[in-house]
């Protein structure tokens, strides 16, 4: 006799599990490029598999392909490449001769990055979207890997330097991820809805510095970014005491249209007229 299975749906959804392939096969290059010394080509690589690691995401919640499946795939994806990539990269570049204290760095980026991740797949749909808990583990990958490119291209920090430095940003990346600081997740963030004019011209200017020196400028967006969940936690409220002050003098500023020049974009709507 047969036994019908409710609830269980077959096959998976192709297009986001392809980019979550191609998130994990960057971070396997990363790791053979590293065993190779070609230090600069495994950085690069964990940085593409941050943009796979992006997409699959995204194009999973605009296609609503997200399945189980789906995120439990990301997270191994994401534990080779942002785990086992950055530990092999550091330990190879770095500290190989601190002895313990360089692999004890290494595997703990590696262990903080899984609890990381275990904590965020049994938190999928009990948090809140907006914010992540805890440095997101992409995001601590992306530091030690610019900063490897920053190092080959302007720093050049010697031997004596470097370990320690790494040691420190190692260290600081692993308890990061574990701790419950809040990060924002920016998915609330609609690029089709109508933004200030301000925003265009800030793009715009960001755009232009990261074609113009993109080593320093990427280092310095994800050495901001895990800095500001830190930032926000230690001194939210004295900074949201001064954004409320500052919204009141915008709204003072607003309610009269002499003192503040509006730029409005108006829908054009085109109708066929018939003769």
């Amino acid at each position: 006799m047969s036994v019908k299975r409710q609830g269980i749906k077959r096959g998976i959804y192709l297009i986001p599990n392809l980019l979550t392939t191609g998130n994990m096969f960057s971070g396997f290059y990363s790791v053979i490029a590293s065993l190779g010394g070609e230090y600069i080509y495994a950085a690069v690589a964990i940085l593409i598999a941050v943009v796979f690691d992006g997409l699959d995401g995204k194009v999973a919640r605009m296609t609503k392909s997200t399945s189980r499946f789906g995120i439990e795939y990301d997270s191994l994806a994401d534990l080779v490449s942002f785990g086992m990539a950055p530990a092999l990269l550091i330990y190879s570049w770095a500290l190989n001769s601190y002895g313990w204290l360089g692999w004890v760095a290494a595997f703990l980026l590696v262990v903080f990055g899984a609890l990381r991740l275990a904590r965020f797949n049994v938190q999928v749909g009990t948090v809140e979207s907006k914010h992540f808990i805890g440095l997101p583990i992409p995001a601590a990958a992306s530091v030690i890997a610019t900063t490897v490119i920053l190092d080959q291209h302007f720093l050049g920090m010697g031997r004596e330097i470097r370990p320690l430095v790494i040691l420190l940003i190692t260290y600081l990346m692993a308890f990061l991820m574990v701790s419950t600081i809040r990060y924002r997740s920016f998915k609330d963030f609609n690029l089709q809805e109508r933004k200030p004019f301000r925003v265009l011209v800030g793009a715009v200017l960001i755009l232009i510095a990261i074609v113009a020196q993109p080593q320093a400028m990427v280092f310095l967006i994800f050495v901001l970014y895990a800095l500001s969940g830190v930032v926000e936690h230690f001194f939210g409220q004295a900074i949201r005491r001064t954004l409320a002050l500052a919204g009141v003098k915008n709204r003072e500023i607003e309610g009269n249209p002499q003192e503040e020049e509006e730029i409005v974009d108006r829908d054009v709507v085109v109708s066929k007229r018939t003769p």
